[in-house]
């Protein structure tokens, strides 16, 4: 009788502590359930006061302010755009022939080598030619045993001569602007996308906002209008940012002449929208030399990171089978 009660008496202990943990969890649900309330409200305000936001944004008297920012430059094709591509070597070339007959009167070169002419992933020159180009160069050099500095032929190892002495003689002979440095510009010039464009980037991988930008820049000369006054010394350019701009347009159809075939025409157009096609991709280059080799190396991660989760995902069913196959049967 006495063994009869206290079992009686687990059997309530045991329900009681059965009934506690399940309000505990029932408990936690509800409070995780108020907590994600809480996070939705919370959300939903956020999405209207954006919403707001962007109404008042768009809003007649505040569209001057945004209009510079509403126009964005069309997308351009490119060899190099995509986690594939790479750089076309006769593009490369050509465009460091515009660089040179055109742009380096007044834009320097001063982060790229003679020899990185000559290096895999570049415009594919030979080390002969890279020598005999670096020799029509004067490059500064000292001091000498006097404590002078003076002026030699380059070679191979030299960058890319400024066209300035420094940053007040440029703006001199520029009326006050100063010409950037080609060496990073493709990289370091860029445009704000915009929801949801920037979404659909993620996964089309597309990072081409500077050579677009610099390339709607080079064709994007065209008059004023109405109601637009242009200062002396500047120009309209529909997509620079202000559309002011003081660099006078600087390409012109059959301007540079292009390798010709044996029938004696160009290979490829002598317009301006090629020339700045061209010259874009070189500076695309000169500011990363190296992105076909980052490509390269990222492809062959991803594969060795498939290969090795692979690898993880069937070593951990078969280390676990055993309990697993163990839980099942209890």
């Amino acid at each position: 009788m006495l063994t009869t009660v206290a079992s009686d008496e687990s059997c309530l202990v045991a329900q009681g502590k059965q009934d506690m943990s399940q309000n505990k969890r029932v408990g936690a649900v509800a409070s995780a359930a108020s907590s994600i309330g809480r996070g939705l409200r919370g959300f939903l305000l956020t999405l209207g006061a954006a919403a707001g936001l962007l109404a008042g944004l768009s809003l007649p008297g505040a569209a001057p302010a945004r209009a510079a920012e509403a126009i964005h430059p069309p997308a351009v094709s490119w060899s190099f755009a995509g986690p594939f591509g790479s750089y076309d070597r006769a593009q490369l070339q050509r465009g460091f022939k515009i660089y040179r007959e055109v742009c380096s009167s007044c834009h320097a070169l001063s982060r790229v080598a003679f020899r990185n002419l000559s290096e895999p992933g570049g415009p594919g020159f030979t080390e002969d030619q890279v020598k005999a180009l670096a020799a029509t160069y004067q490059v500064q050099d000292g001091p000498n045993d006097a404590g002078d500095y003076f002026e030699r032929p380059g070679v191979a190892s030299d960058r890319f001569p400024s066209p300035f002495p420094n940053e007040q003689a440029a703006r001199s002979a520029n009326g006050g602007a100063y010409p950037p440095d080609f060496s990073l510009l493709a990289k370091a010039r860029t445009y704000t996308r915009g929801f949801p464009t920037f979404l659909f980037d993620i996964v089309t991988l597309y990072q081409e906002q500077g050579p677009d930008l610099i390339h709607a820049i080079l064709t994007g000369y065209e008059d004023a209008p109405e109601g637009v006054t242009v200062q002396p010394g500047q120009y309209y350019n529909k997509f620079f940012p202000g559309h002011l701009i003081a660099m006078p347009p600087p390409l012109s159809n059959e301007q540079v002449e292009f390798p010709r075939g044996e029938d004696g025409r160009a290979l490829v157009p002598e317009t301006v929208d090629q020339y700045a096609r061209d010259v874009t991709a070189f500076m695309m280059w000169a500011a990363e030399p190296h992105l076909e080799a980052r490509k390269a190396m990222g492809f062959r991660v991803i594969i060795f990171l498939a290969v090795f989760a692979a690898l993880l995902y069937f070593t951990k069913k078969k280390i676990w089978a055993s309990t697993h196959a163990e839980e099942h049967h209890a």
